[in-house]
């Protein structure tokens, strides 16, 4: 597949998680919001997780399109080390003899993309820029899919970076729907690091 084409699919399973987040906190004509707040936290959450797994499938897509020769979408070629016949034994090259490939730990994104292309062109330096939000990213992630006191800790500990401050108890939910002191423009967590995403992944595809 093109990677313009895996760039544009990116970019709606992006647009279409923030669709669900709007439409979650979606309001009447008397201003009251139309969804309880346990069916607005539920959404969000959904939605955010949904966006980690866009990324992991952009990655896995933009792998699997140049170890199998496709260009960027500036026309350039990365130089591979590595030829598989088709996108399926591209995919397989990169789980080998696991039962799979974790996208979502990035530093064995950057290990396998050395691996199998020149410097780890396109993959670096974009993914190595990127290292801290995707480490952030993960985190969140984990705090999606089960609360422990593991994750309630690594939660915290995120919190205190991005708002200069202890946030004990704070959930994924506030965290993502909070203003982000650090970004320009008032913009959410969520968006902040939706943003990054986004031109990471052009920036891959380029």
């Amino acid at each position: 597949m093109p990677l313009a084409n895996i760039v544009n699919a990116f970019q709606t399973d992006i647009a279409q998680c923030d669709q669900l987040i709007a439409h979650a906190h979606g309001v009447d004509a008397a201003g009251n919001p139309i969804l309880p707040a346990i069916d607005r936290r539920q959404v969000t959450v959904a939605a955010f997780l949904n966006m980690f797994i866009a990324w992991e499938t952009f990655l896995e897509s933009a792998f699997a399109a140049y170890m199998t020769g496709e260009s960027t979408t500036t026309g350039r070629i990365p130089v591979r080390h590595v030829s598989p016949p088709t996108v399926d034994a591209a995919r397989a090259m990169v789980i080998g003899t696991q039962r799979y490939f974790d996208y979502g730990n990035h530093e064995n994104v950057r290990k396998i993309a050395r691996m199998f292309f020149q410097n780890g062109d396109p993959f670096e330096p974009h993914i190595s820029g990127l290292i801290g939000d995707l480490a952030d990213l993960r985190t969140m992630r984990n705090a999606s899919a089960h609360i422990t006191s593991t994750t309630q800790t690594a939660l915290e500990s995120l919190a205190m970076g991005i708002f200069g401050a202890p946030r004990p108890g704070i959930d994924l939910y506030t965290l993502l729907t909070s203003t982000d002191p650090r970004a320009p423009g008032a913009v959410t967590v969520l968006a902040a690091y939706r943003d990054k995403l986004l031109t990471g992944a052009v920036l891959i595809a380029q």
